[in-house]
């Protein structure tokens, strides 16, 4: 049996994807937190957290993106032509947001209210056009002849509306958790408080799309319910429970890592359950990946680059957050 170069690249997209989820998660969610908190000391304390690592977080996005265009070129240009306007405004809330970082350091006070602004403004808009992108892509997409048959504004559906504000609750919880692993004191307080409320909502949420998910695609229901899918797929929402609850009594003790482990945690099984809803198809609901996918031999040779510049990409990765690892204090400056 021969490899499957199809589900080699499907797995570097999906960890791609899971990576940039994590990591400019909770990026994007220190600027969806920032109205909860007025103190402006704090609001530098806030984006200090990530002040060293924020930039590097979208290399997966870039590699993720530049690996379904070239292994699965068909899924790009259905997603392109289907999400146009979702993802040129999840780039500009990017661009926006990346900005607005760095003058508020430079901005004279006058004028960093203005900046804070558009801080929150870009990290709100490029989360809620990501969980857009992700409904619609989860809702499906009409491709006749290999060509997207359906309009440019499908996606402005109730279902990918409300997985938009289901993703600006995720990343708010995944920050709330980073700045209590990175900070102390009245911070760190504010956040720990911050925590429940956001959970619950986000709970609320999950339960919602995990009951509209199979009541709108029948394809979705047979997965998940039928024998025997039905108790290999339990442990899912049952992990989600107990991660909710794990997370709630470490906040409670006041912990420090374990409520950002326990995001993470809740994150993945998330993203496990979309996984699970729509394989094999990479664009649904009857598009897979080995219809979408572009010749071996156009894998075989974008994988060897792959194979290259992945560990590279890893281990500055963990290079530049293990140099930056530990507690932000007041005191300590942009970086």
């Amino acid at each position: 049996m021969g490899i499957d170069l199809s589900i080699i690249w499907f797995t570097i997209i999906v960890f791609s994807t899971l990576m940039y989820i994590v990591m400019d998660g909770f990026d994007l969610g220190i600027g969806i937190l920032f109205p909860f908190n007025k103190d402006a000391v704090e609001r530098d304390m806030m984006v200090n957290t990530v002040a060293p690592v924020w930039d590097g977080n979208e290399t997966w996005l870039v590699l993720g993106g530049a690996a379904l265009y070239g292994a699965f070129p068909l899924a790009y240009a259905v997603i392109a032509d289907a999400l146009a306007i979702p993802l040129t405004v999840m780039l500009f809330g990017l661009i926006f947001r990346g900005v607005a970082f760095e003058f508020r350091f430079k901005a004279t006070v006058s004028h960093r209210a203005f900046w804070d602004k558009s801080f929150i403004f870009g990290s709100v808009v490029a989360t809620f056009s990501q969980g857009v992108a992700v409904g619609a892509i989860l809702n499906g997409f009409p491709v006749v002849n290999r060509t997207f048959a359906g309009s440019a504004l499908d996606w402005l559906a109730p279902f990918p509306l409300f997985c938009g504000v289901g993703l600006v609750l995720a990343y708010a919880l995944l920050g709330a958790t980073w700045l209590i692993m990175k900070t102390d004191n009245a911070l760190h307080q504010k956040m720990s408080k911050l925590v429940p409320p956001l959970l619950l909502a986000l709970l609320a949420a999950i339960a919602v799309i995990s009951i509209w998910t199979p009541l709108s695609h029948a394809s979705i229901a047979h997965r998940w319910f039928t024998l025997p899918n039905l108790f290999w797929f339990l442990p899912v929402p049952v992990l989600v429970v107990l991660c909710a609850w794990g997370l709630l009594k470490a906040v409670k003790r006041h912990a420090h890592y374990t409520p950002f482990l326990l995001t993470l945690a809740l994150i993945f099984l998330g993203f496990t359950g979309l996984g699970i809803s729509i394989w094999p198809n990479i664009i649904p609901p009857s598009i897979s990946i080995w219809d979408a996918a572009s010749p071996p031999q156009s894998q075989g040779f974008m994988l060897v680059g792959g194979l290259l510049i992945i560990p590279v990409i890893l281990c500055y990765t963990f290079w530049s957050y293990y140099v930056f690892r530990g507690k932000i204090t007041p005191d300590e400056g942009y970086h």
